[in-house]
């Protein structure tokens, strides 16, 4: 079983392993999960991330895959979500465990305000006990606002609980290495040899893969949190993971960042560059903030205190952060001294246009 200095575990449980193919709910897996969540529950802190509304809302409705469209399928999530919720709670209910649902937007983990807020949520539930089951909010969330997957979810999940562990229940055993095809037990650097290994191919259910599984793995690795992919196909899965030893690990980086810090580099997406030069690249390397004099430009659209990425002319990765202007107000500034920013906007501002303290490298 896993290592018993563990406070706060999240699992993740894709379509596949919640529903069957006949898109009928799993009673009897989820019920040997929850028995071995038994054996885990003592002093710890556990929180489900679960996907299956939209099949099991296709299968309540008679409906297809291929002929729901976005607008239907929020409408389709909304009767699948009633019906994942309460096959839940006969589940843990049945074995004495109190439940809570979270339905998460991206704006509750990408906007800090909102991010704060959903650890609040979390930590109040603990406090009675209950375990959070979590989904994304597919009944109001556009193609454009969607996490797409829920292994990107719950490792944003883990990140802002500070979570120790997420385990991924899938399809499959773990990350296979390409040339025998054994699993990889270990994986400490996401590089481009990890990265090619992954298969493009998704199931009939899920929307992620693979990818979207290194995705999270990356998250949760900046974040000092370990993360296991593993088969959820047969019963007691995080028994049966542990005492045949399959599963691959991710192994978290030694991390020294704040929460604030560990929230800025774990961001889904970012809103626009900042492309600077070669001083203002030395400065962030030695611990500075990013000022005007040293920006060359500035690509798409974005607020102030939106998360940026701050590149290089080549558009290598240097750092991410919190900008401290609109994009269009860096346009304006870019390359200006500091006590010029004033008289050119017409207002008062911040002299930085990346604090250091909003800011982590690359």
């Amino acid at each position: 079983m896993l290592p018993n200095n563990l406070k706060k575990i999240v699992i993740k449980l894709g379509s596949t392993t919640v529903v069957d193919r006949k898109g009928k709910f799993k009673k009897d897996w989820v019920n040997s999960l929850v028995k071995d969540l038994k054996k885990l529950k003592k002093n710890r802190d556990i929180v489900i991330v679960s996907s299956g509304a939209i099949a099991l809302g296709q299968k309540h409705l008679k409906l297809k895959k291929q002929k729901i469209m976005l607008e239907m399928s929020q409408a389709v999530a909304a009767v699948g979500q009633i019906l994942l919720a309460g096959e839940f709670q006969k589940v843990f209910d049945k074995n004495n465990f109190k439940t809570g649902q979270i339905l998460i937007t991206p704006d509750d983990t990408e906007q800090r305000r909102r991010a704060l807020n959903v650890r609040r949520t979390f930590d109040n539930l603990f406090k009675l006990n209950a375990i959070p089951i979590v989904n994304e909010n597919d009944t109001t969330a556009t193609s454009e606002i969607k996490y797409g997957d829920n292994d990107r979810l719950a490792a944003r999940v883990a990140q802002i609980i500070g979570a120790d562990t997420l385990i991924i229940f899938s399809d499959v055993n773990g990350l296979y290495n390409n040339e025998n095809k054994n699993i990889i037990k270990k994986v400490s650097e996401l590089n481009e040899d990890i990265y090619s290994l992954v298969d493009k191919k998704k199931s009939s259910y899920g929307s992620g893969g693979m990818i979207t599984k290194l995705e999270a793995a990356k998250i949760c690795m900046n974040s000092g949190c370990h993360m296991y992919i593993a088969n959820g196909k047969k019963n007691y899965p995080i028994k049966n993971m542990f005492e045949k030893k399959l599963y691959t690990c991710f192994i978290p980086k030694i991390s020294t960042l704040d929460a604030r810090k560990k929230w800025i580099i774990g961001s889904l997406n970012s809103s626009g560059k900042i492309f600077i030069d070669s001083g203002a690249h030395q400065a962030i390397e030695n611990g500075k903030s990013l000022l005007a004099a040293g920006v060359l430009k500035v690509s798409g659209k974005f607020n102030k205190g939106e998360n940026i990425l701050i590149v290089d002319l080549n558009e290598n990765n240097l750092a991410r952060g919190l900008s401290s202007f609109s994009s269009e107000e860096i346009d304006k500034i870019k390359g200006k001294h500091s006590r010029d920013i004033e008289k050119i906007l017409g207002y008062a501002s911040k002299s930085e246009i990346v604090h250091k303290d909003d800011m982590v490298k690359l």
